[in-house]
């Protein structure tokens, strides 16, 4: 009977629990503007390069936006890259300076925004779901492939940054028809990343996400407004990344548009996507390249010798940031297009 009754307390405070953190006021959190830098200021009002072409494809009765990049020489069909953003980002960020060089080399490139980001469709506006990303990531492929006139069915690359770095390894590993896979600073090893925030955050701050975490999911259930939080914030704000590498960087590379936003229910799923664990799988190329100083996507030494039994590993002594302008982005993009030369064209 006591047993009973302490269950019953326990299932009470957790009700009572739940109904605070679903309903009472008092979780607002503060926006994070960004600092536009001069660079996304330049891009207002550019014009759309000639090659480009905004085209669209359906994932479950949802439009997805994409850009398809074509070479001048479409004599024969040609190998396509298929390029996904990372945390939060939008394919006007930081993609078309690959897929104009990618283009350059002959390669076509379709580089999209997934559902509920960007210009595609979705409900609620940023919502990152890992399982509606990599379904959006194949149905992409799917649309490629689609493209016989232009594009070689049989020659499809993916490349991912970031968050979504290890998204073609989970699709090639089912997807045996990928030619080769290409992962920047991705995000590898959950359980490195774990230990580096809860060193540099500590463990209040993560338990005041989880609890931000548990009220979007609790609102969502209940068919509630979604909770929101920054995705990027300065140090000791309460956001995804309050950390000043992620904050700057985003400032440096985010687009016009892009929202400093996201459901906060990805709290609670995000560190139990493990893309190492399709490796083993994977039957084509990989390259993947590590970033010695990240600060986001921490591969640990360990992981990192691991990954060498599976793919091309190379290594920048640069930060997480760092990779995507200048001269780092040319060596890396560099590295990038004589892999893709290697394994896409006969």
């Amino acid at each position: 009977m006591i047993i009973l009754q302490i269950i019953g307390i326990i299932i009470g405070m957790l009700a009572f629990y739940l109904l605070i953190v679903t309903f009472a006021p008092g979780f607002t959190v503060p926006e994070q503007p960004l600092k536009k830098s001069k660079q996304v200021t330049k891009k207002v009002g550019a014009k759309p390069p000639q090659s480009r072409k905004d085209v669209t494809f359906q994932v479950k009765g949802t439009s997805i936006s994409a850009w398809l990049y074509l070479p001048e020489d479409l004599s024969a069909p040609v190998p396509c890259i298929v390029m996904g953003h990372g945390f939060g980002g939008t394919k006007d960020m930081i993609m078309e300076s690959y897929a104009l060089r990618y283009q350059e080399a002959g390669f076509a490139v379709l580089a999209f925004d997934y559902r509920h980001f960007g210009e595609s469709e979705g409900e609620p506006r940023q919502l990152m779901w890992i399982p509606y990303q990599l379904e959006d990531y194949a149905a992409a492929i799917e649309y490629a492939r689609g493209l016989r006139g232009e594009i070689d069915p049989a020659r499809i690359a993916l490349w991912g940054t970031s968050a979504s770095g290890g998204y073609g390894m989970v699709i090639a590993a089912k997807d045996k028809n990928i030619t080769c896979v290409c992962a920047q600073c991705p995000g590898l090893d959950p359980h490195a990343s774990v230990k580096m925030f809860l060193k540099r955050l500590g463990i209040g701050h993560i338990l005041r996400l989880f609890i931000h975490g548990q009220r979007d999911m609790m609102r969502f259930r209940l068919g509630l407004l979604p909770h929101k939080i920054p995705i990027v914030g300065k140090p000791g704000s309460i956001a995804f990344f309050p950390i000043s590498d992620a904050y700057n960087g985003y400032s440096k590379l985010a687009s016009e548009n892009f929202i400093n936003e996201v459901c906060a229910r990805i709290v609670l799923r995000s560190h139990g996507f493990k893309p190492v664990e399709h490796l083993q799988n994977v039957q084509c190329p990989i390259l993947i390249q590590i970033c010695d100083h990240d600060s986001l996507a921490i591969i640990s030494a360990e992981t990192a010798k691991e990954l060498e039994k599976y793919a091309e590993v190379k290594h920048y002594p640069i930060g997480h940031f760092d990779i995507y302008t200048g001269d780092n982005f040319e060596k890396s993009v560099s590295d990038q297009l004589e892999f893709f030369k290697k394994h896409l064209r006969r």
